[in-house]
């Protein structure tokens, strides 16, 4: 349906009153009036949507029920063709607040000298910029060190010093010594952090009618520099600590406390079962860990004191999930947060700290893949990581002072430091929600903290439209979101971004490894749901065809992407694993630079978004194509509305023969289809959408699908089980 065919009776069907859908639909005419100018043709499907969003105008508004939002949205874009416009924007920066932005402020005041007189505006000449702050990332971060709170002991020398060849991606900040906790705890004027500014707010689940606590800076740093003199009363300098707990108030104090001390964070998530704990203690070489006797979910206590305890010996500083009391016995050697903190009672002053200062490239945070087979990889962060996470935040997601930051994740994942250093070297407030985020408690914690930047991942999006447990709540306060993790479902972003009038879902797509996105979304560039609109700053990359030749970079293709080396806070090393073979070997040289592996397919479209078409070990040949499970996804996942998810994976017959398209189907509750019907539909939607020789062979519905403890679909797992039943099928 055509959007100026759509009449009171369609937005009746959608949920509004028949007064509600009169007004709306008088609203409607003149909003496509006024995009179709003085013109006797249509309005352009963009100008209809930008005026309808337009801050002035906000004809549709976050209260109204969802089936309105997808009946106009779908409705203006009806005769969208992808395949020659490329994904349709739902996002546009005005003039003035593209000015307005960190990065847009940084291009008036220095675009002019550094690009001439191609120099226009932020918006024109983004692309330009970017450009280069590729060819110059000395240039780039010299401004941007400027307006973080990052202070040096000792200043570097140079920005990037690239002499040494040995080193792929140079030596960044060569010379410089700094602790760079200290500058996450002291109060500065670029950007303005004041003692008395909260710094962290937080709730605990079940107290979701109670005031939202708060937490100033010098109260933090005072608990920060008490939990680091305590440390060294156990510790020495240099040694890996981990944390094993929930992201709570606590989690970062200790995280900062470790760095403070010149000791190392050694990153665990909470969800972990004791062989995947065992196993990062042992590779890290772990002294000591932090925990919680219980993880306090939905009312109920869920064990983690007791896996530390089948994990090792390692030596576990419990604190209460509830209260003050501990919930269970310890062990001999291991410490309640009661007796470790009161080891610095005869202090003379327990809440002052002298930083352990060291080089740039000391490393401060022992980070794992998520690896499903054998030890995971242990990434070490440097000082280099928290900058340049710090640095993307500032510049794409506009984070500056005053802004409230929430985005439920745990420090075993790199979300969990990329929010801490994000939030603390911008001057923004950290906003915590102790309990699960998939419930109406969490929304309402957003809600009451007034967050003004939500961080999801696309999993718990779909929870959240689906069960419509935040129905009611107000999200208005909320200036733009950002999704990871795994691919958005392009509705499901529709939905989420509906709940605060239409505000940009950041996507960001990048890894342990970088300590940032190598792809995102930005406040500069016009912004379309599920996809990416640009590399990040000072990222080079390049599309790879199968022989590993880089396609233009204007062209419209689908590859294996390779990274440029000079990458500020990349991993250089790896502590179980061979660095250079991991990311650099079999990869082509590019302008005589070696290109760095990340291992993501990405399709570049017209338009110049970008797609993450999964792994490239996610690829399949079907008929001699090669496409991606994600590419296929996207359209079964909008083929039936019983579909809550798929998953898409090939597999050869057992007595050979070209790959065959299996699709996992996991069912809306209530809802019921039957694999031969969904089979049918599948089908015809692949056929139609992507590519007429493709056909489904089978289709299994499953309860669940199998994931990381990240949340990241197993692929592998879904394959290897169909291998089995096509195997035992070919035996009777």
């Amino acid at each position: 349906m055509k959007i100026e065919e759509v009449g009171v009776d369609d937005l009746v069907r959608a949920g509004l009153s028949v007064e509600e859908a009169r007004n709306f639909h008088q609203s409607l005419k003149a909003v496509n009036l006024i995009a179709q100018s003085s013109s006797s043709a249509a309005a352009e499907p963009q100008k209809v949507w930008k005026e309808l969003t337009a801050e002035g105008r906000r004809l549709l508004k976050p209260w109204h029920p969802y089936a309105l939002h997808q009946l106009i949205y779908y409705s203006v874009y009806s005769n969208w063709d992808f395949s020659t416009s490329g994904p349709s924007p739902y996002w546009f920066p005005s003039p003035l607040q593209a000015k307005q932005t960190n990065l847009g402020s940084l291009m008036e005041i220095h675009g002019p000298k550094l690009l001439g007189t191609l120099y226009q505006d932020p918006i024109t000449s983004f692309s330009l910029f970017h450009k280069f702050t590729v060819e110059h990332p000395e240039v780039y971060w010299s401004l941007v060190l400027k307006k973080l709170s990052v202070k040096f002991h000792e200043g570097p020398r140079c920005i990037l010093d690239t002499s040494d060849k040995s080193k792929p991606g140079g030596t960044w900040l060569p010379g410089s010594v700094l602790n760079i906790a200290e500058s996450c705890l002291l109060p500065t004027d670029d950007p303005r952090k004041r003692d008395e500014d909260v710094v962290i707010i937080w709730r605990d689940e079940g107290l979701d009618d109670d005031p939202v606590n708060h937490m100033t800076l010098r109260e933090f740093r005072e608990k920060v520099m008490m939990v680091a003199n305590a440390l060294d009363t156990m510790f020495s300098k240099g040694d890996a600590i981990a944390i094993d707990m929930p992201m709570t108030a606590n989690a970062v104090v200790i995280y900062l406390a470790i760095i403070l001390a010149g000791k190392v964070v050694v990153s665990i998530a909470d969800s972990f079962a004791p062989k995947e704990i065992a196993s990062r203690l042992r590779v890290s070489n772990a002294k000591g860990i932090f925990t919680q006797d219980f993880i306090r979910r939905g009312g109920r206590n869920f064990p983690l004191y007791s896996r530390v305890v089948e994990a090792g010996s390692c030596k576990a500083i419990v604190i209460p999930a509830i209260g003050k009391e501990l919930g269970v016995l310890l062990r001999k050697h291991d410490l309640s947060w009661k007796d470790f903190l009161s080891r610095i009672d005869n202090l003379p002053r327990p809440n002052h700290y002298f930083p352990v200062y060291q080089s740039i490239d000391s490393i401060t945070n022992i980070l794992f893949s998520s690896g499903t087979t054998g030890d995971p990889k242990a990434i070490p962060w440097t000082q280099l990581s928290p900058i340049r996470c710090a640095g993307d935040s500032w510049g794409l997601q506009y984070i500056t002072n005053g802004d409230i930051y929430c985005w439920p994740t745990n420090l075993g994942w790199v979300m969990g430091p990329i929010l801490i250093y994000s939030c603390f070297l911008n001057g923004s407030a950290l906003a915590l929600y102790h309990g699960s985020p998939l419930g109406r408690g969490f929304g309402k914690f957003v809600q009451d903290a007034g967050v003004t930047f939500l961080g999801t991942v696309p999993s718990l999006v779909k929870t959240w439209k689906s069960t419509k447990c935040m129905e009611g709540l107000d999200w208005t306060n909320i200036k733009s979101f950002a999704t990871t993790g795994e691919a958005s479902n392009f509705d499901d972003d529709l939905w989420l971004s509906s709940r605060a009038y239409y505000r940009p879902v950041i996507e960001c797509c990048g890894g342990t490894e970088l300590a940032s996105s190598y792809i995102q979304g930005n406040l500069l560039q016009p912004q379309a749901f599920g996809t990416f609109s640009t590399p990040s700053m000072t990222t080079g990359l390049v599309i790879l065809d199968e022989h590993g030749v880089p396609y233009p970079d204007d062209q419209p293709c689908v590859g294996e992407v390779g990274l440029f080396p000079f990458y500020l806070g990349a991993s250089d090393r790896l502590l179980n694993a061979n660095h250079e073979e991991v990311y650099f070997k079999g990869m082509p040289m590019y302008n005589g630079m070696p290109l760095r592996r990340h291992g993501d397919i990405l399709q570049r479209t017209i338009g110049g978004y970008f797609l993450v078409q999964g792994r490239a070990d996610d690829t399949m040949n079907l008929g001699g194509i090669k496409t991606s499970s994600v590419e296929i996804e996207r359209v079964c996942d909008q083929s039936d509305d019983n579909v809550l998810e798929t998953a898409a994976i090939s597999v050869p017959p057992v007595k050979g023969g070209p790959e065959q398209l299996v699709i996992f189907v996991v069912l809306k509750k209530k809802y019921s289809s039957t694999q031969e019907q969904l089979k049918l539909k599948f089908t015809k939607a692949i056929q139609s959408n992507l590519n007429p020789l493709f056909k489904v062979s089978h289709v299994r519905i499953v309860m669940e699908f199998p994931r990381t403890a990240s949340n990241k679909l197993l692929r592998r797992v879904l394959r290897d089980q169909i291998k089995k039943e096509f195997a035992s099928q070919s035996r009777l």
